[in-house]
């Protein structure tokens, strides 16, 4: 490649870099939520690595997967659980295609739209944010406007599109509106600065006065706080089976304790307690529609009991998560 070409391509290079910072810190909330239980403290060595020995491979899951929906093929979650694994082994192409699959089948679910414009981006040459995939982030906005991942794509858009300054607005935009324990949050403020310090746009002051949204563990009323401080997490023998799986398997054992307490509910839905769980561990996950239903569905459970009722809303509006 010639001196000048290589010049040329420098400018599209730096772009590809802040997208993919962006997709490292997005893609961290699907496996967020074990953080939160486990505090970061995921067992011993050699416990995982024992357990890792015994765990199917990402592969095999993705056969399972596969030969689940040859039996049904209209379950949109297993197509979304399909895509993601096909995205966290760069099979950026299959992962579209899964996506797809699963909007079809469930076009009100705005994370669905978001994930198909992400793996839409990954799948083209990495120097632009594709047509199909802009057009998947909007509608995952139509649908939800706080949508995060949606949110930070339609600003690298800008940004490449020349619009730097709208970019950083957007930007800042999503930082306040992204919880500060988020495992996001500090990548947002990197990717600000950083595009602020490439076009020579200064923002110092005001991205060191730019406060984020409250902590989604650390609920600010008493009645949230004290709704979520007696809440359990999984057990240690669960925490260290997370730890020693590969991402997409993590996901999916989180996937299965967070379904696991909706199913649980649905058959005792008299646990204030837990609907506030669901809901956290919904929006932890970017599933902001099941918790919105989560909160409706508690609130529904405890309509003739007040006090209980009042904590579910107040822990609701805590974090996030609106009717």
């Amino acid at each position: 490649m010639t001196e000048t070409a290589t010049e040329k391509k420098q400018p599209n290079m730096g772009r590809i870099a802040l997208i993919l910072a962006g997709l490292l810190a997005l893609g961290a909330i699907g496996v967020q939520l074990y953080r939160t239980y486990a505090g970061d403290e995921p067992g011993t060595p050699e416990i995982a690595a024992s357990e890792a020995e015994q765990a199917p491979s990402v592969n095999e899951v993705i056969a399972g997967l596969e030969k689940k929906l040859q039996e049904n093929p209209d379950d949109a979650e297993s197509w979304r659980m399909l895509g993601w694994s096909y995205f966290e082994t760069q099979k950026f192409a299959e992962s579209a295609t899964a996506m797809k699959r699963a909007t079809t089948l469930d076009p009100k679910n705005p994370e669905y739209w978001s994930m198909l414009g992400e793996a839409l981006v990954m799948s083209s040459d990495g120097t632009q944010v594709p047509a199909d995939a802009a057009d998947a982030f909007k509608k995952a906005l139509a649908l939800d406007k706080a949508d995060p991942r949606a949110r930070y794509f339609l600003a690298v858009q800008k940004d490449i599109s020349g619009d730097h300054k709208g970019a950083i607005e957007d930007w800042f935009a999503l930082l306040e509106d992204t919880p500060s324990d988020a495992p996001y949050a500090a990548d947002i403020r990197r990717v600000i600065s950083q595009v602020a310090e490439k076009e020579g746009i200064d923002v110092a002051a005001r991205l060191a006065k730019a406060a984020p949204a409250a902590p989604t563990g650390g609920i600010s009323t008493d009645g949230p706080a004290k709704a979520t401080a007696a809440i359990p997490g999984p057990s240690q023998q669960q925490m260290k089976e997370a730890a020693a799986l590969p991402p997409g398997q993590q996901e999916a054992m989180i996937q299965g304790m967070v379904d696991g307490l909706d199913q649980r509910l649905q058959k005792n839905p008299n646990d204030a307690n837990g609907w506030i769980m669901l809901m956290r561990s919904r929006q932890q996950l970017g599933q902001t529609v099941k918790a919105k239903k989560a909160l409706a569905d508690g609130l529904a459970a405890f309509k003739n009991n007040g006090a209980e009722a009042k904590r579910i809303r107040e822990a609701a509006m805590a974090l996030g998560v609106g009717t």
